[in-house]
């Protein structure tokens, strides 16, 4: 058990929430489901919490009612080793969901994500100022995140 991870609400939706990620990501599975007993917020036998893994990640996502809702200002950051990665998990994360701007997305459930390529911090901490300025605006220009035009606008070509 890892000791800090993300804990996950829901109104009712959290199995299938849980299940959808597992699906997505490698190395992910469901650990584990309590149900709530009588006299709890939601009704009696219903799901209140699911234990799961993704790709390593422990993740606790809950049914709690509708008190509260996911927005942008908190996101999962998918760090990609290749195109292929980035499309793939781009694709089944949006999904029935939302793309936005420079690599964020909102999954079906309001979860953002981000899904950017491992390449993309090395070239903006770069100590080629005018390169990484030429990746940063290729990168605010694009929807899903292109390593191939982010390389190009890197290097200048």
């Amino acid at each position: 058990m890892q000791k800090i991870g993300p804990f996950l609400w829901f109104d009712t939706r959290a199995h299938e929430a849980a299940e959808f990620y597992v699906s997505v990501f490698k190395n992910s599975k469901i650990l584990g489901t309590s149900y709530y007993g009588e006299g709890a917020p939601l009704p009696a036998g219903s799901v209140m919490t699911v234990n799961f893994v993704l790709d390593g990640e422990e993740f606790i996502a809950l049914n709690g009612g509708p008190v509260f809702e996911f927005n942008p200002a908190i996101s999962f950051v998918v760090n990609c080793e290749s195109a292929d990665e980035v499309d793939e998990l781009w694709d089944k994360l949006t999904a029935d969901g939302e793309e936005g701007q420079c690599g964020w997305l909102t999954d079906r459930f309001g979860l953002s994500w981000q899904v950017v390529p491992t390449e993309l911090r090395r070239m903006l901490s770069s100590d080629d100022a005018a390169a990484a300025q030429r990746a940063t605006a290729a990168m605010l220009a694009m929807r899903k995140l292109d390593v191939v035009e982010l390389r190009r606008a890197f290097e200048g070509r």
